[in-house]
């Protein structure tokens, strides 16, 4: 039997909400789009974000900003990273989470990863013991959490610093504990793709008033902060008032508007992405050849894209995979390729980063696949994909894994 291809796109956001909408257009009325263009008395759209995320995160402070990766390099700055020191991160990860350790004078030292995509603790520990490194980036890549308590007593007992990259796991808890409360700081991203969207942003968050005194004056408060929404009291600020710079990394209003209605609806909108992961997954999981992480019960993960692994697939059948999917209609990324494609890169295409042996995620990349999964998509969309691929692995020879 012919199969029906898929007509719809991957890359098709949901409507921003009427209420966002009118937010927005209320802030262009103004003309007060920067921050702190504000009359006496009135809280910003920027703040009052920072306000309500913090509350939402269960953190104490909260910073708006103006991506993800801005987020990354004032979260590394603030903690005192700069140059000569080095930082551990994941070596699957997107080139934004590099980028911003070189981007402090830091040295990016790569960490292996486990069949599940998670950081691997082990190696974690064996590098930290040889590195010595200042701070650990933990990178959430593609939504899977590893084990959140090991990782922040690894760093505890190391006296090196976690920051975690929560780009694709706003919503996601461990053991019930959000994403992003385990280190020093979570940095979140909300660029179009992600689970909160304004097309380009970032929220940086933290319990440590010092540590966030420092990233508001980074962002570039113009001695402003006190118009932050989820700041420390003015006493944090006044070791470092005159020595940080200004690397004005601010989110303006406009999106910040755009955000606080999306916020209200997140835990909605994790629901709905979960179902869709479970319908792809259910029609995957048909097919021996191809191989699901692991998500364990202490992950309550978002379900905005998912993995699957193909162990043993040689270059040019992954090639010919992804090639025939597109075919029908279905948007494949595959990690095993020589260059870089789109959102979708691996630690060999980073040159400025040196080149570092990771034979272990290597072996995992070269069978990596990877599909967003939009809101815009209905159960049956995801189902009918699923089938797809399952179909498209068919004829390839299971191989032998655990």
């Amino acid at each position: 039997m012919a199969i029906r291809p898929f007509t719809r796109s991957f890359t098709q956001q949901e409507p921003i909400p009427e209420d966002a909408i009118a937010a927005a257009v209320e802030v262009m009325q103004t003309g007060r789009l920067h921050r702190y263009n504000t009359a006496p008395g009135e809280e910003s759209q920027a703040a009052a974000l920072e306000r309500e995320v913090a509350a939402w995160q269960g953190s104490r402070f909260a910073l708006a900003c103006a991506s993800g990766g801005a987020a990354l390099r004032i979260a590394l700055r603030a903690a005192g990273i700069g140059l000569g020191d080095t930082v551990l991160t994941n070596g699957f990860t997107l080139a934004p989470v590099p980028g911003a350790i070189v981007a402090v004078g830091a040295r990016p030292v790569l960490v292996e990863i486990d069949e599940n995509l998670c950081l691997d603790l082990d190696d974690l520990e064996a590098r930290i013991a040889r590195h010595r490194p200042a701070a650990v980036m933990a990178s959430h890549m593609r939504g899977h959490l590893c084990d959140m308590d090991r990782l922040a007593a690894i760093c505890a007992a190391a006296g090196a610093a976690l920051i975690e990259d929560c780009a694709h796991t706003q919503g996601a808890r461990w053991r019930g504990r959000r994403s992003g409360s385990f280190g020093l700081a979570g940095a979140f991203s909300t660029q179009t793709y992600k689970h909160l969207n304004s097309g380009e942003g970032g929220i940086l968050v933290s319990d440590d008033p010092d540590f966030m005194a420092r990233a508001i004056l980074l962002s570039g408060s113009y001695m402003l902060y006190a118009r932050h929404g989820a700041a420390p009291e003015e006493s944090h600020f006044q070791a470092a008032l005159l020595d940080v710079p200004n690397q004005s990394a601010r989110m303006d209003n406009l999106r910040a508007a755009l955000l606080r209605p999306q916020l209200a609806r997140i835990d909605d909108a994790v629901r709905r992405w979960n179902a869709r992961y479970d319908a792809v997954a259910r029609s995957l999981a048909r097919a021996p050849q191809l191989v699901l992480p692991h998500r364990p019960p202490e992950e309550g993960f978002v379900g905005s894209s998912i993995q699957f692994r193909i162990p043993g697939i040689s270059t040019e059948a992954a090639r010919h995979f992804v090639a025939d999917a597109a075919d029908l209609g279905v948007e494949l990324k595959w990690f095993g390729a020589d260059e870089p494609v789109g959102f979708t890169s691996a630690h060999h295409s980073w040159r400025y980063v040196e080149p570092q042996a990771l034979p272990r995620t290597d072996a995992i990349l070269a069978g990596l696949f990877d599909m967003r999964l939009p809101l815009t998509f209905t159960l049956e969309d995801c189902t009918q994909i699923g089938e797809i691929i399952a179909a498209g692995a068919a004829h390839l020879v299971p191989e032998a894994h655990p």
